[in-house]
């Protein structure tokens, strides 16, 4: 327990602005993320899979929050996005950052420790610099638009150079038509203002943030749509993947059977009796192109779960 709770204490100490560290040190954020037992990144982060990611595409918004809320997880989803490319999805891993409204001491404190790092440029770049490949850069400043914008262009081309993403920004962007030339480049943004970055300071870089309705941990798994995004935790990604996967599989069995008359609404939508279990069985035996999982992954999920 006392090992535990000076854990907990140095995570803390981060949470308050101090001139020792701008980001919590990788056994910090491993201390706060101990339910991954997976690849880390360097800096501490969870590292989830690129695969599991693509597959992640595929997942409606719905389904991946459904699930999470059924293990407890009730605060992982935000929405009342602009989006600059709606039409298109986004996974990733999050690099989270903090902002604040100004205040100089504190924003002494903090430009100071990064200089003594060896940071280079305007504090609202400094994030960037932390971004691999697959990562997202996830911001709460707090929904200031006015005076508000994190980045234009060219902090954008910067950030997909780095990280073949883009960003989620509980605040807004300026230049968001040279943002909309960049290829590949998507931001999930509360508006979008011409104005510069004034009064506002960098806090920390991969603490836990709030994203409106959300909580966010650095290394959180993420899947973005027009319809909003959904924060992940990093240990739940592979559940809530295979879940989804095999929910949609279930769908396109049901809906195939209703059109064709074979079965009820009433017998779908129970629980299924060994007569429709084996048929779809059979009819996954039938449309092995439909399976976005493994037979394999498909068949160890099925023995672990009522269905």
């Amino acid at each position: 327990m006392k090992k535990h709770i000076v854990t907990w204490g140095l995570l803390l100490s981060c949470l308050v602005l101090r001139a020792q560290q701008i980001t919590p040190t990788a056994d910090q954020i491993k201390a706060l993320t101990p339910e991954w037992k997976g690849e880390r990144s360097a800096d501490g982060r969870p590292r989830v899979s690129d695969k599991l990611l693509e597959r992640l595409k595929g997942i409606h918004l719905e389904e991946a929050w459904g699930i999470l809320r059924n293990k407890g997880y009730m605060n992982q989803f935000e929405g009342d996005w602009m989006v600059i490319h709606p039409d298109s999805v986004m996974t990733g891993r999050a690099v989270t950052a903090q902002y604040m409204p100004l205040r100089p001491d504190a924003d002494k404190l903090i430009k100071d420790k990064g200089k003594a790092e060896g940071r280079i440029g305007a504090p609202n770049s400094w994030p960037i610099d932390v971004l691999k490949n697959g990562d997202i850069y996830v911001a709460d400043s707090y929904g200031k638009i006015v005076d508000g914008t994190l980045i234009g262009d060219n902090l954008g081309n910067a950030i997909y150079a780095k990280s073949a993403r883009g960003v989620i920004f509980y605040g807004s962007v300026r230049d968001v038509e040279g943002l909309e030339e960049i290829k590949g480049f998507n931001g999930w943004i509360k508006g979008y203002d011409p104005s510069y970055i004034q009064q506002m300071m960098l806090s920390g870089i991969n603490l836990p943030i709030r994203m409106g309705r959300a909580t966010v941990l650095p290394g959180d798994a993420i899947l973005a749509k027009k319809g909003g995004v959904v924060f992940i935790p990093a240990h739940l990604l592979e559940e809530v993947v295979l879940n989804a996967e095999f929910i949609s599989l279930r769908d396109a069995f049901g809906h195939q059977r209703l059109r064709e008359g074979k079965y009820t609404p009433g017998q779908i939508d129970t629980q299924w009796t060994d007569e429709i279990k084996k048929d779809f069985l059979q009819w996954l035996d039938a449309n092995p192109d439909k399976l976005p999982m493994t037979r394999q992954e498909l068949d160890q999920f099925m023995k672990q779960r009522t269905w």
